[in-house]
């Protein structure tokens, strides 16, 4: 699998810090967007869609897109696990790093 399990909690100043929930979301999709050949696309195109399923934390469809720059973004809005109710939403997007 090349998803991603993450654990969201808050960070409380005189109380202890509380769990919130966890999601996974895979990862694959995206890094495969990363090797497509964007050159010449406009931007807001959209280069995949991800429809939410049992299969999958998300709570809404998520789009990975190129936008201005040369970016890849995805958009996700996950729906927590283990938990009463909640959302998160993240971004993805790839940063290369200057090598020393």
């Amino acid at each position: 699998s090349s998803g991603i399990n993450a654990e969201y909690g808050d960070h409380d100043t005189f109380s202890k810090d509380d769990r919130m929930g966890e999601a996974e979301f895979e990862i694959k999709p995206f890094m495969e967007a990363l090797k497509t050949n964007i050159s010449g696309l406009p931007s807001g195109t959209i280069i995949s869609t991800t429809q939410p399923s049992k299969q999958n934390c998300l709570a809404e469809e998520t789009s990975i897109a190129y936008v201005d720059g040369g970016k890849v973004i995805q958009n996700i809005c996950l729906r927590l696990k283990n938990v009463e109710c909640g959302t998160v939403e993240i971004q993805l997007q790839w940063i290369d790093l200057p090598k020393d």
